[in-house]
C-alpha cells in the first residue's frame, strides 16, 4: 500500500495525471491522549504529534504538494524562507523531486537541528542578515526568476495540503473536537485546519467547527496585539514572526469558530514543554508547547471548561532544538565507574 498525503486524500486535493506522486509517507501522525495532563486539566486532551512527520515537523504535509504542483508546472528549482522547519521540508521533497532548493534563513536565528537538516538534504542555504520577514520578502524576489516557484505558505498548495492533519484528526475521533489548539507564527496552520474542518462539514462528514485557539509567544504576537511586531523574539524560534502572511485568513479562521488568539511568556513555554515531556512522553520543540502553555494559563485564569475534548497540535520534534529543552532540567550526573557509586546515587 502506497503511503502519503497525496495517496491517502488524494480525492480532496487538486491533483491531475500529471502530478508527480511524490511521498516520504507523511501524515498519519499520532493522535495520542495524554492522560495526565487531562487529569491535571479537566478535560479529554490529545496532542496531534505532526513532529513525527518524516522531517519532523508539520510542514511535510503541505510541502509534499507544493513542490509536487511546482514540478508539474514547469519549476526547476523551488525557494523558500524560512525559521527552519520549512527549510527543511523543502529541501527534503526538492531531493525526492530531483530539483535544487534554496533556502533563506534569518543569520544566527535558527536552531541548529533545522539548519542541519536543511544542508544535509543538499539545499543552498543563504542566512540573512535581518528577521524571517525580510528573508520572506526576498524569497519572493528571488521567486520572480523564470523556473523558480516559492513553497512558503504564500503557495495555495502549501496550506491545501496541510488540511489533511483536520481529516485526519476526524477521521480518527469520529467527530471534530471541542476546541483545537496550535501555536501561531506565520499563520497559515490554523487558517489550513480551519480549511480542512469546513470542507469535512460542507461534505457531511462533520456536524459542526471545533472552537480555534491560536497561541503566541509574548515576544511575537501580531495576532494577539493586532499590530505587527518589528522585532520579534521568542525562544520558540518556529514562531518567531513579526508579519504573519496569512494573518487575516487566520483572523477568519478564529472568528468564524467562536475561538480566540492568546499570548505566552518564553518561560511557560518552556515549563509547558517540560511538563509534556515529564508527565505524558512526548518531547516537542519549543514553538509546540505554547499551545499547551495556553492551556495551562487558561486553567490557573477560570476560562477553561471542564470536560472539553480538546486536541493540541504538535507541530515539530523536539529534536529539532534541544538546547532550548536542557536549559530547564538538571545535568548529568557523573559517577566512578563502581557499584558503590551506583547504589550511593540510588539510595539518595
Amino acid at each position: 500500500m502506497k503511503k502519503g498525503i497525496l495517496y491517502s486524500y488524494g480525492k480532496y486535493l487538486p491533483l491531475t495525471g500529471k502530478t508527480p506522486m511524490l511521498s516520504l509517507c507523511e501524515g498519519d501522525t499520532p493522535l495520542a491522549p495524554l492522560r495526565n495532563l487531562s487529569r491535571e486539566l479537566g478535560v479529554e486532551l490529545f496532542a496531534k504529534y505532526d513532529g513525527l512527520n518524516p522531517t519532523g515537523s508539520f510542514k511535510d504535509r503541505g510541502m509534499v504538494l507544493a513542490v509536487a504542483k511546482a514540478v508539474e508546472e514547469g519549476a526547476k528549482a523551488v525557494i523558500c524562507a524560512s525559521t527552519g522547519n520549512t527549510s527543511a521540508s523543502a529541501a527534503a521533497y526538492a531531493a525526492v523531486a530531483g530539483i535544487p532548493c534554496f533556502v533563506l534563513l534569518p543569520a544566527g536565528k535558527v536552531a541548529l537541528g533545522k539548519l542541519a537538516q536543511a544542508m544535509i538534504y543538499g539545499a543552498k542555504v543563504l542566512a540573512v542578515r535581518g528577521n524571517f520577514d525580510r528573508a520572506l520578502e526576498l524569497a519572493r524576489e528571488g521567486a520572480e526568476q523564470e523556473g523558480f516557484a516559492i513553497v512558503n505558505s504564500v503557495n495555495p498548495y502549501r496550506l491545501w495540503g496541510q488540511r489533511s492533519a483536520a481529516w485526519e484528526i476526524c477521521d480518527e475521533l469520529g467527530t471534530p473536537p471541542d476546541w483545537l489548539t496550535l501555536p501561531v507564527g506565520n499563520a497559515g496552520n490554523i487558517s489550513a485546519y480551519c480549511a480542512g474542518f469546513e470542507f469535512y462539514k460542507e461534505n457531511g462528514a462533520i456536524r459542526k467547527l471545533p472552537r480555534l485557539v491560536g497561541v503566541q509567544a509574548e515576544g511575537a504576537a501580531p495576532m494577539v496585539r493586532g499590530a505587527p511586531v518589528d522585532s520579534p523574539e521568542t525562544v520558540a524560534t518556529a514562531i518567531r514572526i513579526g508579519r504573519p502572511v496569512s494573518a487575516d485568513k487566520a483572523k477568519r479562521a478564529v472568528e468564524i469558530t467562536g475561538g480566540r488568539f492568546l499570548a505566552v511568556s518564553d518561560d511557560e513555554i518552556l515549563d509547558a514543554q517540560k511538563q509534556l515531556a515529564s508527565s505524558d512522553g512526548l518531547f516537542a520543540e519549543p514553538a509546540s508547547c505554547a499551545p499547551l502553555a495556553g492551556l495551562l494559563k487558561l486553567k490557573r485564569e477560570g476560562e477553561l471548561p471542564s470536560g472539553l475534548r480538546i486536541a493540541m497540535v504538535l507541530t515539530g520534534n523536539g529534536l529539532k532544538d534541544p538546547d532550548a529543552a536542557t536549559s530547564r532540567v538538571p545535568s548529568a550526573i557523573e559517577i566512578d565507574g563502581t557499584r558503590e557509586a551506583l547504589m550511593e546515587v540510588l539510595n539518595s
